[in-house]
């Protein structure tokens, strides 16, 4: 039978999963639509994603890729994965692509979206996708930051410890922060890569910053330090969303 390599894009909230990765201990996201697969095609499936996302962390458009001899259509198979998925995980696209495309290894770029609400009362019905901040931040300073990301530098910074990227150096091709309506900081940012946690690092770190606790020029010296113990906390999973896959 002919072999077929067939791209699905995916959104999910992963509040109630380990992340995206198979795991041992704990449920995993990519485990689940694996399942899914092997239940329609009655054959084992691989899915290899464009990147993994940690513990509570969401996507819009995750991007993975499978090969399988199946005989069922991409339109059949997209309309009975979303069947037996379970409501927080979503097929939004299927499609046939060449045999040779790579979900992680042929990406350009990721964007990935922080969200922050800033304000003294919590957003209860929001919890699993804002992180909640209650002092005010001084968005002028962090965006001053932001600009200090662009471009090729040496992340080591903001990378968190058991990462197996040995070269720590990306390019961050946009950094930038709005405030939309519901007063929410949507910070955005876009590379040819990323570090583990290492969005969620420096926002830790530009917290410190809007907080006052941080200055504009002591972060940049933090940037080229590259030494993790001189940067913020990490920020925690659920603010972050993996919005985009370029390629």
């Amino acid at each position: 039978m002919a072999v077929k390599n067939i791209r699905l894009v995916v959104a999910y909230d992963g509040t109630g999963y380990h992340g995206w990765q198979r795991q041992k201990n704990g449920l995993a996201i990519q485990a689940v639509i694996e399942g899914c697969l092997q239940a329609m095609t009655q054959s084992p499936v691989k899915l290899l994603a464009s990147g993994r996302t940690d513990a509570g962390v969401h996507a819009l458009n995750q991007v993975c890729n499978f090969k399988t001899d199946s005989q069922i259509s991409v339109d059949a198979l997209g309309r009975g994965l979303n069947a037996l998925l379970p409501p927080d995980i979503h097929i939004r696209k299927a499609e046939t692509v060449p045999l040779d495309f790579h979900s992680r290894y042929q990406a350009k770029s990721k964007i990935y979206e922080y969200r922050i609400l800033n304000r003294p009362d919590p957003d209860i019905f929001r919890r699993n996708v804002l992180w909640h901040v209650r002092f005010p931040l001084q968005l002028e300073k962090m965006s001053e930051c932001l600009a200090l990301l662009k471009g090729t530098h040496d992340f080591s910074t903001f990378k968190s410890s058991g990462s197996a990227n040995r070269d720590p150096v990306r390019n961050i091709l946009k950094a930038a922060m709005v405030k939309d309506e519901d007063g929410v900081l949507r910070t955005v940012i876009e590379g040819n890569g990323f570090l583990r946690h290492m969005v969620r690092n420096i926002m830790g770190t530009l917290v410190e910053v809007g907080s006052g606790r941080m200055d504009v020029r002591r972060f940049e010296e933090v940037l080229e330090s590259r030494d993790r113990r001189l940067a913020g906390r990490k920020a925690p999973p659920q603010g972050l969303f993996l919005m985009e896959v370029k390629y």
